[in-house]
């Protein structure tokens, strides 16, 4: 018998009394054997709809709701994905970053499309790296740092809002505020007498890291291949040189500098020049003799030099080539 039937057929014998003059127990029997017979026959319909999948609906149909975000994604580099033939987003850039939209544009709820900004760090840079991840810009991003302290590439990168300037800040200034937004132990470097000159806009943070990683600590900007970045600037630094200084080639520039600001002049670690020095050489051990004239002088101390001399009071005044030299293995010269 058919549910409506089944309805109206207890419906007949309550108006008749059968189902009142039993006992009050059977007349509850009959109505919950009633209710789960409707429930399992509704069961199977319901949970059809309820587990029907989303399924592309185009970048018109998103176009519609959010239409000023539609334009600004025509103006941004990833208008070229809403023409991807070869891994078939054409028409669908929109979903290629939210997921499809056919659910959402019916319940027109949040909760049924994917937003990458709240997505956690791991799965929206698994997202964004679908399609970024053979590009050289983007090679170390999988090691880096801030992949490490889970910063997704939505922490950086605009989507819909840049237009022309691309996915990221591109002004120097720019570039700096968005950055001491997370460093700002960094950024407070950089008030100090002696830096770079980021505050006044010359420079960006972005000259020497790489926000996606580096072979280099710290996610430093590399130099001819794998040379610390400070000498895209300071090229006449560079080696190779035929007597090089062991600090610039094994420490890098940090051994003697600060980058990121200091109170000395130089952005030296120390104060005084000698003091710098002092932290290596006057730790070694007893000098020997030369084996040639052109030989080492020595160590600092003990050696000739009386530190309470002035003329030994600043070693640059006879090492000039502390860097590294090409002719005299002392860096005289």
């Amino acid at each position: 018998m058919s549910l409506p039937r089944l309805f109206r057929a207890a419906t007949v014998r309550e108006r008749s009394g059968d189902i009142l003059s039993s006992p009050p127990d059977r007349s509850w029997a009959a109505w919950i054997a009633l209710l789960a017979a409707a429930v399992l026959s509704l069961s199977p319909c319901a949970s059809a709809q309820g587990t029907k999948s989303a399924e592309y609906a185009g970048s018109q149909l998103c176009q519609a709701c959010h239409e000023d975000i539609y334009n600004a994604l025509l103006k941004s580099p990833h208008q070229l994905v809403e023409t991807d033939k070869k891994r078939g987003w054409d028409g669908k850039a929109c979903e290629s970053c939210h997921g499809p939209g056919s659910k959402h544009a019916e319940s027109v709820a949040a909760a049924d499309i994917r937003q990458p900004a709240k997505l956690p760090a791991a799965e929206a840079d698994r997202m964004c790296l679908g399609c970024h991840q053979n590009q050289p810009t983007h090679a170390g991003r999988i090691a880096s740092s801030h992949t490490r302290n889970q910063v997704p590439c939505v922490a950086c990168h605009t989507i819909h809002k840049n237009g022309p300037m691309g996915l990221v800040m591109r002004r120097p200034a720019e570039i700096n505020q968005q950055c001491s937004g997370c460093h700002t132990d960094v950024w407070a470097s950089f008030q100090r007498e002696f830096k770079h000159r980021l505050p006044e806009g010359a420079m960006s943070c972005v000259d020497c890291h790489n926000p996606h990683g580096s072979v280099l600590p710290r996610s430093a900007q590399s130099f001819r291949g794998n040379e610390p970045g400070c000498f895209n600037c300071h090229g006449d630094k560079a080696a190779p040189f035929v007597f090089e200084h062991g600090p610039v080639r094994l420490e890098g520039c940090m051994a003697c500098h600060q980058p990121h600001g200091s109170a000395n002049p130089r952005m030296l670690t120390r104060h005084e020049v000698r003091l710098v020095c002092l932290e290596c050489h006057a730790n070694l051990p007893t000098p020997r003799p030369a084996p040639s004239a052109n030989g080492p002088l020595g160590t600092v101390p003990p050696s000739f030099h009386d530190l309470r001399e002035p003329r030994f009071a600043n070693c640059t005044t006879c090492h000039l080539k502390v860097h590294g030299s090409y002719v005299n293995r002392a860096l005289l010269r």
